[in-house]
């Protein structure tokens, strides 16, 4: 496709999409009537200052908005949407679910509910049973309606299924239920989310994850789709041809590493279809966001360039930075230009000017300098000038722009970054015009060694997760208690909390937690409160569910380690090794507790899909453990020469554990390589598409990078997966492992590094095709794992009750 077809697509969308939104605009809500009836009736309302008796998220006192000395404050900061449209938005998102019940809730969205900038929702009871919902935006209403469907309704929404036996008829309120929160704002996803889980969505997918943030009060919202598209036209104008263009982006699972300037070209080049087809979903992606009043973070130019410019631009000063985590400089080693350089804020300004141009602008745009790069010179005025010339750039085009950074260079990279650096960077913007996100704020959090980053505004965000990887992981005890803890600090500038994680779809209990505690204004009691959870996830009040919940939240989701990354350690998806790495942050008896008290009342659970769900997950958790086990004796019996004891460790793990919890994780639909793939496949035009994304989702999940330069790092635990993959890698482990033995030699890690990589790299060019459906009956398998591993599990980490 050319450049001039490709401008005449993209045009033929814009006028598209403007022609579907004027329709949608002439849309009546089927609510109206009420709505109106429920504005003249509010007047005679009483507005209630206080919660009601039952009240779960309680009213909190609104904390002053941080104001930027000399450089005005974030009051600018609005939802685009009026009214109305934002009211209609709650509207539709209630019809996708729950369907025709939707109509026994009245959404009306009145800006001036609120004194200040502060999200606020009041709920009360109506005639004829029904629930008037008001608030300060689409996203309080929406998450005031959740909070009511949780505490009032037992129900419940996740990325792994929808608990929604709403009671009929919908339960009373006794007078005015205020939901209120301290926040300006709740951030959600980072820039690796968009590569490690969202990067080949479609857009019912996309609606439904934004359907999701407005249940959860996120109103601050990446938005980085399609900007690929903008950076190529804006390379062409500057002079670069088609080729060098094409060896400066990745393929689409690597993009995100491409925009912070860790990695060029691998994967690609990138399809002119993709450009088109990722500017369609980003258009749609905006429009849903906005209506909702949520306020979407666009991209910004940080100076990282094409090698391409130095031949455009031979007298620019340009920066060849050093070589990204294991890559060498053909696929790393980022050309920035130095931030005095006039030519920067050229690129700067003329990307920006496209990005408002096509997408519009709510004011805030996030670019990261220097992320996991260490910078050329550790001067401080040098380090100012770079955050200067790079806000620079945003205001030229936009004199209202906010710059919104993740602090993850500070924790990442302390040797480099201390107080002086880190101020030069962090003031080189004028207070106030930068907000900073905390980005591992519930395990290392940088605002109490920056003194609340030195002035700036920041966000206290729980990353949670990196790579995407599967297993039970949190860290509640900090998530419950961290933000306040923030609130509490001297001179603090909090103006948010956040969700950064790197992959979502998995540990759905973590992210509900953390994005209530923004409309709380005291720390939960976590008994409590996962017990509540266990009742609306399942519909049930089974008591086993609730004590497998709370033995769960006291263990595997209670990590304290100081500075715990949660990668999956587990042996299970790591390459094999005689060093490997077997600690866990939990008592696993605990683990081992919870499953069994799931299965103990699994048959009457099964037709509900969170339960199922969270069955499999458990049965893996637990699996995962027990497979460790099995690694130690593999190791120990081999560094005994105890042959027989090998070959029965090895054999259990390779014959029966490891094909059986490739069963039980292709039971279920949540837990499938096939769904992975053909998701990526899908979006391509024609067969060399195909194959190019097929290799990318692949890749990025196993080897990442061509020579396993990041191996396993975005490890998953899938149907097909595992059996094509990790168990071969098991079993050319033990084999060898055998081998050495009966031929008297030691074992050589080196050697077998390069004889395990052909199966790794044989994984990912096999072209064999995967399930996108679920097989076999979930029951059936975990009760034939449970009965045959549970019992070894007791013994030897627990004993029954």
């Amino acid at each position: 496709m050319s450049v001039e077809e490709l401008e005449e697509e993209l045009q033929n969308l814009k006028e598209r999409l403007g022609s579907e939104k004027a329709e949608m605009d002439k849309l009546k809500c089927d609510n109206d009537e009420l709505t109106n009836l429920l504005l003249d009736a509010g007047k005679t309302l009483p507005s209630a200052s206080s919660p009601a008796s039952l009240t779960p998220a309680q009213t909190a006192s609104p904390r002053p908005q941080t104001t930027a000395s000399g450089g005005g404050t974030l009051a600018h900061l609005k939802p685009q949407a009026d009214d109305k449209t934002q009211g209609r938005a709650v509207v539709e998102l209630l019809k996708r679910l729950l369907g025709n019940r939707s109509r026994e809730f009245i959404v009306l969205v009145n800006r001036t509910i609120s004194n200040d900038s502060l999200d606020v929702c009041e709920l009360r009871s109506a005639k004829n049973n029904k629930i008037i919902a008001t608030g300060s935006t689409g996203v309080a209403v929406a998450s005031g309606i959740y909070n009511y469907l949780k505490y009032f309704c037992n129900c419940h929404v996740s990325w792994s299924g929808d608990q929604l036996n709403v009671p009929r008829p919908l339960p009373q309120l006794t007078g005015v239920l205020r939901i209120s929160t301290q926040h300006r704002f709740r951030y959600y996803q980072n820039v690796c989310t968009v590569s490690y889980s969202t990067v080949w969505w479609d857009w019912p997918r996309w609606q439904r994850e934004i359907d999701w943030m407005a249940l959860n009060g996120i109103n601050l919202p990446l938005a980085f789709t399609g900007q690929e598209a903008l950076w190529q036209e804006v390379y062409l104008s500057l002079g670069l041809n088609q080729s060098e263009i094409d060896q400066f982006f990745t393929g689409p699972a690597f993009l995100a590493w491409n925009r912070m300037g860790n990695l060029f070209q691998w994967g690609g080049p990138l399809p002119q279809s993709w450009h088109v087809k990722q500017l369609h979903l980003q258009f749609k992606i905006l429009d849903q966001m906005r209506s909702f009043g949520m306020l979407p973070v666009l991209p910004a130019f940080s100076g990282i360039v094409p090698p391409g410019i130095a031949r455009l631009f031979p007298k620019a000063n340009l920066t060849k930075l050093q070589p990204w985590s294991k890559f060498n400089c053909s696929y790393s080693c980022a050309y920035t230009l130095d931030p005095r350089e006039p030519l920067f804020n050229r690129i700067g300004s003329l990307f920006l000017s496209q990005l408002v141009e096509q997408f519009g602008t709510d004011h805030i745009y996030n670019t990261d300098t220097f992320n996991e790069m260490t910078p050329s010179y550790s001067d401080p005025a040098y380090l100012s000038a770079v955050s200067r010339a790079v806000f620079d750039s945003m205001t030229a085009v936009d004199p209202q722009a906010i710059w919104l950074m993740q602090g993850w260079l500070f924790v990442s990279d302390r040797a480099f970054w201390k107080p002086a650096q880190i101020q030069a960077l962090l003031l080189g913007v004028p207070i106030g015009r930068m907000i900073v996100l905390d980005l591992f704020a519930e395990s290392t959090a940088a605002f109490s060694f920056t003194k609340s980053f030195y002035g700036q505004p920041f966000i206290w965000c729980m990353l949670n997760n990196f790579g995407g990887n599967n297993g039970l992981f949190g860290t509640v005890e900090s998530i419950n208690y961290g933000p306040f803890e923030a609130l509490a600090f001297p001179n603090s500038t909090l103006v948010g909390l956040g969700m950064t994680p790197e992959g979502i779809e998995q540990n759905p209990v973590v992210y509900e937690l953390m994005s209530e505690l923004a409309w709380r204004k005291e720390p939960v009691n976590l008994a409590k409160w996962v017990s509540l959870y266990a009742v609306r996830r399942y519909g049930s009040t089974h008591e086993n569910l609730a004590a497998a919940w709370r033995l769960l939240f006291r263990s595997v989701y209670n990590c304290t380690v100081p500075n715990y990354v949660n990668h999956n350690h587990s042996p299970l998806v790591r390459r094999p090794s005689l060093r490997m790495n077997t600690d866990v942050w939990f008592q696993r008896g605990d683990v081992f507790e919870a499953w069994r008290l799931l299965y103990q009342v699994a048959q009457p659970h099964m037709t509900q899909e969170t339960f199922r769900y969270d069955l499999v997950d458990i049965t893996r958790e637990a699996l995962q453990l027990i497979t460790t086990d099995y690694y130690r004796e593999i190791r120990d019996a081999f560094q005994a020469q105890a042959l027989p004891k090998l070959l029965t460790a090895g054999g259990v793990l390779v014959y029966d554990l490891l094909p059986e919890l490739d069963r039980l994780l292709s039971s279920d639909g949540h837990f499938l390589l096939g769904t992975w793939l053909e998701r990526a496949k899908s979006l391509a035009m024609d067969e060399a598409e195909a194959r190019l994304y097929d290799m990318n989702a692949r890749n990025q999940i196993t080897l990442w990078g061509p020579d396993g330069d990041i191996l396993d790092y975005a490890n998953k635990e899938w149907g097909g997966l595992m059996e094509d993959y990790y168990s071969q890698r098991w079993r050319l482990f033990v084999n060898t492992l055998v081998e050495c033995l009966e031929r008297g030699r030691p074992f050589k890690q080196d050697a077998f590094n390069q004889a395990v990589f052909q199966v790794e790299k044989g994984f990912v060019f096999n072209d064999w095709k995967y399930p996108t459906k679920p097989q076999g009956d979930t029951y059936d398998i975990v009760s034939r794992i449970f009965l045959k591993y549970y019992p070894q599990a007791l013994k030897r980490h627990g004993s029954l009750p």
